[in-house]
């Protein structure tokens, strides 16, 4: 799988740009703030509708525009696909494969799958439970709609649960409407957390082999899913937490509340872990996020590295750089260092500045 192009129009700080992209790896560098991760965004957003910053999509098109546009050429299989996103301010995104709209977000998923590292990405063992229920909602999106689907339901059936938490002050005659978001609730967080588990039990596979390989034999990664509430017990303990929650106007039990550790032997590295081993473990993540959907779509990803290379010492740089050679990558660096171009091969080169992008 590869991205053969990438046509943008009033994306972010781009007003006009096409670019054609080489199977191999494409390197763009620049002083920062040019826009070179806004091209690394445009891709993630083609596959997943989403910002990988989470931003909102009148945040994406460029300063005094109304609207944007994202043209993408994929490869597939032997087939090609183009996929077009149309950011608008005051509505909802248009999206059509091949020309032809879509109605649900949910039918791109599956096109173009994508592994985003940023530097960000590092600090993910020693950052908030959020950062971490992120890492597996982005990622498990992207290989199942079922999950999609659920999550999204989910999220939705939360935030009316919590809304009526909140009316509830004013009228509690509303309390008798509060059995049916339960039961909602229930119904997707169960098949949440079930799913949550499966991907970290098929993740733990392969990232113990990788890091013991990165760390010279030394360490032994476990990850373990640290659910809020078992499945089984959601519905009980839901019903326990009512008082809680009527008091707190808020859902204080459920996958929106869980967790992963990170374990060397007895160690948790979240809290006790050095930033080395922290580092460490995040890279084994990441190129056992790229191994998991090599296994689970029979192909390869397309990689996306936001300037991650200055952030790795030189025996972590040159892992990455090896484990990754059979994939089509996209490389964001403020610089051409001897590092990159003695040890690494590159198919392609642009040089960003200020929006404009030349090929070298």
């Amino acid at each position: 799988m590869i991205i053969k192009s990438i046509e943008l129009s009033n994306f972010r700080n781009y007003e006009s740009l096409k670019i054609n992209l080489n199977h191999g790896t494409n390197i763009f560098y620049g002083d920062n703030a040019q826009g070179k991760t806004n091209i690394l965004e445009s891709a993630y957003v083609s596959g997943t509708t989403k910002s990988h910053k989470g931003s909102r999509d009148k945040e994406m098109i460029r300063f005094g525009e109304n609207e944007a546009h994202i043209r993408t050429v994929v490869e597939k299989n032997e087939m090609e696909y183009q996929i077009d996103m149309h950011l608008k301010k005051n509505r909802s995104k248009g999206i059509a494969i091949n020309r032809i709209p879509i109605k649900k977000a949910s039918e791109l998923f599956g096109v173009l799958h994508m592994v985003f590292f940023s530097p960000e990405d590092l600090n993910i063992i020693k950052d908030g439970p959020s950062e971490r229920r992120r890492f597996l909602d982005s990622e498990i999106c992207q290989l199942d709609k079922i999950y999609l689907s659920d999550l999204t339901k989910y999220n939705k059936t939360l935030n009316q649960r919590n809304k009526l938490l909140k009316d509830m002050i004013f009228h509690p005659e509303l309390e008798s409407t509060l059995p049916v978001w339960d039961m909602q609730l229930v119904s997707y967080g169960k098949q949440i957390i079930r799913r949550r588990k499966q991907f970290i039990d098929e993740l733990n596979e392969i990232v113990y082999g990788i890091h013991k390989n990165i760390s010279g034999g030394k360490e032994e990664l476990i990850l373990k899913y640290e659910p809020n509430i078992e499945d089984a017990f959601f519905e009980d303990e839901l019903n326990r937490a009512k008082p809680r929650d009527l008091k707190y106007t808020q859902t204080s039990v459920g996958p929106h509340r869980d967790d992963i550790s990170f374990f060397i032997g007895e160690v948790d590295i979240r809290k006790f872990g050095s930033q080395g081993q922290q580092r460490t473990s995040a890279l084994s993540l990441k190129l056992s996020e790229i191994e998991l959907v090599k296994k689970s779509i029979h192909d390869t990803p397309v990689l996306l590295l936001d300037d991650v290379l200055s952030e790795l010492d030189s025996n972590r740089q040159n892992y990455l750089l090896n484990s990754i050679h059979d994939i089509q990558t996209m490389i964001t660096c403020t610089g051409l260092d001897e590092f990159v171009k003695n040890r690494f091969q590159i198919d392609k080169i642009f040089q960003v500045v200020n929006g404009e992008v030349t090929f070298c």
